[in-house]
């Protein structure tokens, strides 16, 4: 039987709420952060292209047996692009997302959901691996396209994103009974019985409330509300698990993986650190979180992993954590840990022979200081605003 998790302490999930919520700035100093932008090139962006980007716009994993490319690394490759006002690179990630993800079979009239997973096949030739989609990667794709098209002025990405987020909401929203319409991780195999397995770290407030502002009368701002609901539950420590469910009417944990919140569940505390400070969701999101930051300040580096139910936690979480709290870590005013944050992500700048961060590494690292270096920012209503877009044209 799975745990209800609304049996966790509700004083002390409060009590950390509002502890989280009493240091959060009032986000003067954020209002237009891309204005500390150093320069308009971006160095670390550039090596990121050279060492995992294809000349055929496939983003490779190395670190894989498989070798693999996920729909996820694509649709990370052209939001970076998008800060770095690289079209040509976009173009090609899209490209290659297309006829290699997709089946060629990506266009507005015509648009299926991106396989999430390819690679080597154990005969040893390339292609599909697993067929099925991944929501997070698609709403990230749709996101990038319908930015596209309003940056680079460009209606062919918009009408592609707008049909993408349609497909989206067909084919990976549903509605959860005494809930309303939730994303599930992936179009097939994610509702077994009276059981809908959910992935918390699959819900940028900002990419939900720009796919609203570009498909209206679609299920965005409403799963923006589940969504920071599940996160409230699921969280009583502040701490956010890879893994929950839906069942009979209230969020339990994952029958399947527990309550164990690692590498997925730290890109949670990297969406929410991101969202427009302005966004009604952002700060009371923040403050569900604030475990974390506690711990971080306690121990001097975030766990790999803790058990979201108790707060108990082990190991020590490697560079790609760092990068996804470097956000969290500046909206909530919180210089010291930033600091570290800071600090350790330097390593991706000084890499070495034979050291050479991981993909995980370099694309998490690539979102945390592209943003606290004011790169990039997202409004109220979720759209995109590069630093190039004032500074650079």
């Amino acid at each position: 039987m799975p745990v209800t998790l609304k049996t966790a302490p509700v004083a002390l999930a409060l009590g950390l709420a509002a502890s989280v919520a009493a240091v959060l700035p009032h986000h003067a100093a954020a209002a237009n952060p891309g204005t500390n932008a150093a320069s308009c090139d971006w160095p670390a962006y550039r090596t990121f292209v050279e060492r995992f980007v294809q000349a055929d716009g496939r983003v490779i994993d190395f670190s894989t047996p498989t070798q693999q490319t996920t729909s996820e690394g694509q649709s990370y490759g052209m939001f970076f692009a998008l800060v770095a006002n690289d079209r040509a690179t976009f173009d090609r990630l899209l490209d290659w997302t297309r006829t290699n993800l997709a089946g060629n079979q990506f266009d507005a009239q015509d648009v299926r959901l991106p396989s999430w997973q390819w690679g080597r096949k154990p005969d040893g030739s390339y292609g599909v691996l697993d067929p099925n989609s991944a929501s997070d990667s698609d709403l990230w794709i749709a996101y990038d396209l319908l930015q596209a098209g309003r940056l680079w002025n460009d209606s062919r990405y918009t009408t592609l994103g707008e049909a993408l987020a349609r497909q989206i909401a067909s084919k990976e929203v549903v509605s959860l009974s005494g809930l309303g319409p939730m994303l599930l991780p992936g179009s097939q195999g994610f509702q077994t019985g009276d059981v809908t397995r959910l992935n918390p770290s699959y819900f940028p407030l900002s990419v939900l409330r720009a796919l609203a502002k570009a498909v209206p009368g679609g299920p965005w701002n409403k799963l923006a509300d589940n969504a920071y609901q599940l996160i409230k539950t699921t969280s009583p420590r502040g701490f956010v698990p890879d893994w929950a469910a839906w069942r009979a009417g209230q969020f339990v944990v994952d029958p399947k993986s527990g309550d164990t919140g690692s590498y997925d569940a730290i890109r949670a505390y990297l969406w929410a650190g991101m969202a427009a400070p302005g966004d009604p969701l952002a700060r009371p999101w923040l403050a569900a979180l604030g475990g974390m930051r506690l711990q971080v300040t306690e121990a001097g580096f975030p766990p790999e992993k803790v058990a979201a139910t108790t707060g108990v936690v082990s190991g020590e979480g490697p560079l790609s954590y760092w990068g996804a709290l470097a956000p969290y870590f500046k909206t909530l005013g919180d210089e010291r840990d930033l600091g570290l944050a800071r600090t350790h992500l330097a390593a991706l700048d000084n890499a070495v022979a034979g050291h050479e961060p991981v993909y995980y590494d370099r694309v998490l690292g690539l979102f945390g200081t592209g943003f606290i270096e004011g790169r990039y920012r997202f409004d109220d209503a979720g759209r995109l605003l590069p630093s190039w877009r004032n500074a650079c044209d």
